[in-house]
């Protein structure tokens, strides 16, 4: 049996993907996440799953912060990112983060099921406007993402809801846990990002995001 996930949090496109999936290998067994938070946990749950597709815009994620942590911990999921970007620049750091294929969200449905057949046969696939878009990382980039893919799950789900302002209070109240394990993680989290306070921990976070534009340097001892 093939296990494929989709990551979206559009219904209709969600749909769409759905049904190039089934196009492309009729036999498979479709699971579906509308947050990086259910995606995680479906992943805890299919660790073995076959293939996934990631929107990189939905709750829970940053640009490439949950391609560069499920990249990092679970290196046997093949990804393909779909993105409502166009731009080479997108589809070459998503490539440089690990993705194996890259699917404008404007691509018409014969070559998102061409990307998921050649992923699943273990190609790199892009579409015919991207072709000769080689994966590319700036250094400090690659590094924080180095850093991203060490934290476990809940770190990861820890870090993006501080980088979306949360208080202790609200992350424990989210995620079912007492403060205190979310001071534990907070702790870990700082220490495997180089860092000293969840201020820098959000500006850790925001290096991954799609727009770079006017973003402060890192922290002294990250990247």
């Amino acid at each position: 049996m093939t296990d494929i996930l989709i990551a979206d949090d559009h219904p209709l496109f969600r749909d769409a993907l759905q049904r190039a999936v089934l196009t492309a290998v009729p036999q498979a067994q479709v699971h579906a996440a509308d947050s990086v938070h259910a995606l995680l946990a479906l992943i805890e749950r299919l660790p073995d799953a076959d293939l996934l597709l990631l929107d990189l815009h939905m709750p829970g994620a940053r640009g490439y912060s949950a391609l560069a942590h499920i990249r990092g911990q679970y290196p046997g999921l093949p990804t393909i990112v779909v993105s409502g970007h166009e731009e080479p620049q997108v589809a070459r750091r998503a490539l440089g983060h690990g993705a194996s294929a890259y699917i404008p969200k404007s691509s018409p449905g014969e070559d998102i099921v061409a990307a998921i057949r050649a992923v699943l046969d273990g190609d790199v696939w892009l579409p015919p406007t991207l072709v000769g878009a080689a994966a590319e990382l700036p250094a400090d980039e690659a590094a924080v993402a180095a850093q991203v893919a060490t934290l476990t799950p809940q770190q990861f789900r820890v870090m993006t809801m501080i980088a979306e302002g949360l208080l202790n209070k609200q992350i424990a109240w989210e995620l079912g846990v007492s403060e205190a394990t979310v001071k534990a993680h907070m702790t870990a989290i700082m220490r495997k990002l180089g860092v000293g306070n969840r201020t820098q921990v959000a500006l850790v976070a925001s290096h991954l995001a799609v727009d770079q534009q006017s973003l402060p340097p890192l922290p002294d001892g990250t990247g």
